[in-house]
């Protein structure tokens, strides 16, 4: 499982749910045995655009671009969501392989 680590700006209130429905993600994984990894917002950004800095509108264009989408994932969420997706499958070739050179 991938998330995105919690960002937030001004809005505490969205904050603390987005972190109580992260929580409940991770604990549910957990429960399950299943490895959960988690990217920083430029990290993601920068595995789908290049650029860690890029806005929400060009993340959401590569999305569509990368996944031969005719447009663009119509709620933000989405494209977020799949963005998270993309980060996750191209780090995981690395990371396994790390891990068997290590162990």
């Amino acid at each position: 499982m991938a998330l995105e680590e919690l960002y937030f700006g001004a809005n505490v209130r969205t904050a603390f749910a987005v972190g109580h429905a992260r929580g409940v993600a991770v604990l549910a994984a957990g429960q399950r045995g299943l490895p959960c990894a988690s990217y920083t917002p430029q990290q993601v950004k920068a595995a789908v655009c290049g650029n860690g800095r890029a806005g929400k509108d060009q993340v959401a264009r590569m999305v569509a671009m990368l996944l031969g989408l005719g447009e663009p994932p119509p709620a933000d969420h989405a494209a977020d969501a799949l963005a998270v997706a993309m980060c996750h499958a191209n780090r995981t070739p690395l990371t396994s392989a790390l891990a068997r050179a290590v162990g």
